[in-house]
């Protein structure tokens, strides 16, 4: 009888991609303290400093792949009705954590990400922009804000982001572009709300309260594919963390 191999695509390809690419993981450590991102509604500014890796001299990014049986163009195609994010996953971050709507009111839980449901914001696969934050505290995006310390964050340049959807696919996103120093204002959906096509926007805060700047990573669709239904919807635990 024939084995199937039911692990995430990034496990079962990304070994071969990365060799291929020449990208070596570079392990971060966690902070001792925990800081909380906390967004608002609005809109980015421009940062007072930032790592752009679009350039392709500047980044390990992923080499360019021909088609992959099963896999179809991230941007395209008709989505499911109703299509969420359920989970957002950073392997070499050692992130793995589930998504949920921003809540309406109150302050932002822990324990979960969550994503910005406005008009002009998508999910993956809508060819829109999709945003996606977390506090930056242990067990969340604390390893984003770590790695964002040091050479202003070009390690994390090339490495792969995965999120889980509601109708069971995984969308695979590479890393180009670190921003930080964000000011926490109306305008810091600005960037996010300008861009065209598809791109996952990731954020966290650099500080314990409101006003401190928010650090943004900007990520490109490379691969879709389907999931094993539990591994797409895992059930969230938020927790009120209070500020």
């Amino acid at each position: 009888m024939r084995s199937t191999d039911h692990r995430p695509v990034r496990q079962r390809l990304l070994p071969a991609i990365l060799t291929a690419a020449g990208v070596t993981a570079l392990a971060v450590g966690l902070l001792q303290y925990g800081v909380s991102a906390q967004p608002g509604p609005g809109g980015a500014g421009s940062p007072s400093a930032g790592f752009d890796g679009g350039d392709p001299g500047s980044s390990p990014g992923l080499p360019t792949l021909p088609p992959i049986a099963g896999s179809i163009n991230p941007s395209g195609g008709s989505p499911s009705a109703g299509r969420v994010a359920t989970r957002i996953v950073i392997d070499s971050l050692g992130i793995d954590l589930p998504v949920i709507e921003q809540p309406t009111a109150g302050y932002p839980p822990c324990n979960v990400a969550m994503y910005f449901d406005i008009r002009q914001l998508g999910q993956p696969g809508q060819g829109r922009s999709i945003y996606i934050y977390a506090h930056a505290r242990e067990g969340m995006f604390l390893p984003i804000l770590t790695a964002s310390m040091r050479n202003n964050g070009a390690a994390m340049l090339g490495k792969t982001v995965t999120v889980y959807t509601s109708d069971d696919q995984e969308f695979l996103y590479s890393i180009r572009q670190v921003i930080r120093h964000v000011p926490s204002d109306d305008h810091f959906l600005d960037r996010p709300l300008a861009s065209k096509g598809e791109t996952l926007w990731l954020q966290t805060s650099e500080g314990s309260s409101g006003d401190k700047p928010k650090l943004q990573l900007v990520a490109d669709p490379f691969l879709v594919a389907p999931a094993d239904h539990a591994a797409a919807n895992p059930t969230p635990h938020p927790v009120d963390c209070g500020q």
